[in-house]
């Protein structure tokens, strides 16, 4: 009796879910719904179009080398001097693993944008595991995404963290 009561109560809600209720039918969550659970440091998020830009610019940047994921690396990276455009996941918690990356990353002058979801960006990263940080590096001529990376990096720098208005 004891164990069907707690198998009951641990059956995973999105089982009893239609279609229409929320997940599309490839398991996945719409973007709506990854923004309902982003943090509230989660400050400039990309838009439903720049996240797909995002995306597919670290796809490109994971594919040619030009890419540190994780907060480990993405650290090391910015002490030695790399610059770049940063992109965080908003969907982080705890918040204290990435709370002072954003400080750091603005007293270096790093652009950073925020996306909905871990699990997209290690996708995107070409990892297997959810990645809450990545480093695309400043590109070099020859790199392919250049336009996207100038488009969002210009996106980051629009944003004003103290709310002043320079």
């Amino acid at each position: 009796l004891w164990c069907d009561c707690i198998a009951y109560h641990h059956t995973p809600s999105y089982q009893n879910m239609s279609d229409d209720e929320g997940n599309k039918k490839d398991g996945s969550k719409s973007y709506e719904e990854r923004v309902k659970a982003v943090n509230v440091i989660s400050q400039p998020l990309a838009s439903k179009k720049s996240t797909k830009k995002v995306h597919k610019l670290v796809k490109k940047a994971a594919g040619q080398k030009q890419i540190r994921r994780g907060v480990k690396e993405v650290i090391k990276g910015i002490r030695k001097g790399e610059t770049g455009l940063a992109i965080l996941a908003g969907d982080i918690y705890p918040l204290d693993v990435i709370s002072h990356i954003p400080i750091l990353l603005e007293e270096k002058d790093i652009p950073y944008l925020f996306v909905p979801s871990k699990q997209d960006l290690g996708a995107a990263a070409s990892t297997k595991r959810p990645t809450s940080v990545v480093l695309i590096r400043t590109p070099k001529k020859y790199f392919d995404g250049k336009d996207i990376y100038d488009a969002l990096t210009k996106e980051a720098k629009e944003y004003d963290p103290t709310g002043l208005g320079r």
